[in-house]
């Protein structure tokens, strides 16, 4: 089913009652772009690679949305499936509204036109989009607005000379523009006759920009602060609105007002649509089936529920709150036993392997007013299709999983809740990741043993030939170039790692483990390490001398530090940053910068430093301002040497 704006509401009573009985869902979402600037690296970290897709494809936008409900009746031995095809778009309900900005990517742009996609349906007829923080900051804004029209309106009815306080902005009243005037006597004559009229129940005046209506509420509640009620009202296709003047009680314009207000809080639930989707799906508490899902989950989670958040952990939990139980079927056609009998595991290439022996495709119906999808009519790259097939190749799987057991089930047909089903729940596909094959979202995730991969960086001369070349007496390698001067290099021999240190040095290039230039990578990124990995980096002789303060080098450029309130514990003596963060009437925090100097009348106050990695500086009784700088701590390379005498090869003291 084509699923616009126009039959939306329609749509969602029909999803809500497929799932009622449901077996499963599948799901599958297009996107104008799939990565950025951060490109994946055969050896990420999982948390590498969440970060990666999190900063660089989250900017894209997910335009199609395709779902298929899949139910089954046991009587019969078959499914009946209801495919659904939402077309999406970010379309602003107001001028408070968020107005997104995306990215497209040409590449997939021309992939999607090439498979017949409707991007003229996607920007006039895709379904708008609130996230829930959205939604509830535009009712709160409602409400706000409601409330001081309240009080503007109030304060005009009292006040019979021409002061009136504006109802969006309670500001003083506007000065009248000469130019204006005759059209706002033109419009008093026009509600002056309308008044004693009691034949005509409203009275429209013409259609006018913003401004002109603040000037006609302006003047007619000074004139007529009693009996009046204005409204205004969108002219169809077009910007400008009109006003409507009608006659009113007070308990009349009370009334109005309260139908106004519910009618802008149903615009602001209407505006949320397709969040409601995900609503649905969420509280259904079905089973949702993917192919290959990561980027759908996160894109689906970015748009509809809220801004993913930093850590791989966070995203982990708000993953399995929205979507309780999730399969990806390319974790379960790359599994054991299934990818002995499915080499290649595209969705197109799976949904032919499932269609041969050994494996049987359960029967499926289509439910009365959806679309028959068969083998001759295929639309891959189309939403609601590659959700039909991924479910397809989900039941199929499954059940001849099933028939390889002792008993198998009855009819043959696997659950997805089945014991067969528990090795693969919760385990989204990681693609491009040697030796991590998918990411556990409820569990603990696969810890590879990467012992036999170096960091290497050389001259941006250098091709794949000259690092196969340097390696040679180690054997053959794989190169997973990181940027035009560096790449991870990969022993096929992990026996030969240790054998790496013989390899002729040079300074045109530097070789370091792969677990230490991690941990180099995260200190680096970390300007302010923890205590005890300060610690650990110095000698005995080094911690018992006194800290000297010494500029830090190039790439260690710190930004500006921000801190929060619970960091503020524990500080002896008076700070002024900490001063203006607790001062009552400070209204903005400023950068804690510790490069910058703060000037202040209390000789006793101390600038701002970090109470981990920074030693404070002494008390200056000249009266002197001084910079904090920071103490980078190295060690020597006698200490280095003799703290590690297995050392595989000399490191530079600068990276």
């Amino acid at each position: 089913m084509e699923v616009t704006r126009h039959n939306f509401k329609e749509a969602c009573k029909l999803l809500s009652q497929a799932l009622d009985k449901a077996s499963f869902v599948a799901i599958d979402g297009e996107f104008t772009g799939l990565h950025c600037k951060h490109k994946p690296n055969f050896y990420d970290t999982l948390e590498e690679r969440y970060h990666k897709l999190r900063m660089g494809s989250m900017d894209f936008l997910l335009v199609q949305f395709g779902l298929c409900v899949f139910r089954y009746d046991g009587e019969k031995s078959r499914y009946t499936a209801y495919p659904f095809n939402f077309y999406v778009f970010p379309r602003p309900v107001n001028r408070h509204a968020p107005d997104i900005r995306f990215l497209c990517q040409s590449s997939s742009i021309d992939f999607l036109s090439s498979h017949n996609f409707d991007f003229n349906k996607v920007f006039r007829d895709g379904i708008p989009f609130l996230t829930n923080p959205e939604q509830q900051r535009l009712k709160e804004l409602v409400l706000e607005r409601h409330s001081q029209n309240e009080v503007a309106n109030n304060v005009a009815r009292v006040e019979t000379s021409p002061k009136f306080v504006s109802p969006a902005t309670n500001k003083a009243p506007m000065e009248v523009p000469e130019e204006e005037k005759e059209f706002l006597d033109q419009v008093c004559k026009d509600v002056e006759k309308f008044m004693p009229d009691k034949k005509k129940a409203n009275l429209s005046l013409p259609p006018c920009n913003g401004f002109k209506r603040k000037l006609i509420y302006q003047t007619i509640y000074a004139k007529w602060p009693k009996g009046v009620h204005l409204d205004s009202y969108p002219v169809e296709n077009s910007r400008l609105k009109y006003i409507c003047v009608s006659r009113a009680s007070e308990e009349e314009k009370k009334k109005l007002d309260e139908l106004k207000l519910q009618t802008v809080m149903d615009e602001v639930e209407e505006a949320a649509g397709f969040s409601k989707v995900i609503e649905i799906l969420s509280s259904s508490k079905r089973t949702i089936v993917g192919h290959n899902m990561m980027l759908d989950i996160m894109h689906t989670l970015h748009q509809f529920s809220g801004p993913l958040p930093e850590s791989l952990g966070e995203f982990k939990a708000m993953t399995n709150f929205v979507f309780n139980k999730v399969i990806d079927t390319k974790v379960l056609a790359t599994s054991h036993p299934l990818k002995d009998l499915i080499p290649f595991s595209s969705l197109g290439e799976l949904k032919s392997e499932v269609h041969q022996e050994p494996f049987k495709v359960p029967k499926i119906i289509f439910a009365k007013g959806f679309p028959e999808y068969t083998s001759q009519t295929e639309q891959l790259h189309e939403a609601g299709y590659d959700a039909y097939i991924t479910g397809l190749c989900f039941a199929t799987m499954a059940n001849y999983l099933g028939s390889l057991v002792k008993a198998p089930p009855k009819g043959g047909r696997v659950s997805p809740t089945s014991k067969l089903m528990e090795p693969f729940m919760n385990k989204l596909a990681v693609h491009m990741i040697n030796e991590l094959p998918y990411m556990n979202i409820t569990g603990l995730d696969l810890q590879p043993d990467r012992s036999h991969i170096f960091h290497i960086t050389f001259p941006v001369e250098w091709k794949s030939s000259d690092v196969h070349h340097l390696f040679n007496s180690v054997g053959p390698v794989q190169v997973s170039w990181i940027d035009d001067c560096s790449a991870f290099v990969a022993l096929n021999r992990k026996d030969l790692a240790k054998s790496v240190a013989e390899l002729p040095t040079s300074p045109l290039y530097t070789i370091i483990p792969y677990y230490k230039y991690k941990e180099m990578w995260e200190y680096m990124r970390d300007p302010f390490p923890a205590q005890e990995l300060i610690e650990e980096a110095v000698s005995e002789h080094d911690m018992a001398q006194p800290l000297q303060e010494t500029p830090p080098p190039p790439s260690c450029e710190l930004r500006g530090l921000k801190r929060s309130h619970d960091s503020l514990q524990g500080v002896d003596g008076p700070d002024e940053e900490v001063e203006e963060l607790t001062e009552r009437e400070s209204k903005k925090q400023k950068p804690m910068n510790p490069k910058s100097t703060h000037k202040t009348t209390d000789a006793s106050a101390a600038p701002f430093v970090s109470r981990k990695s920074i030693t404070p500086p002494g008390d200056p009784s000249n009266g002197d301002e001084k910079e904090v700088k920071i103490k980078i701590l190295k060690r020597s390379k006698d200490d280095a040497a003799r703290q590690n005498p297995d050392k595989l090869f000399e490191e530079p003291n600068d990276w």
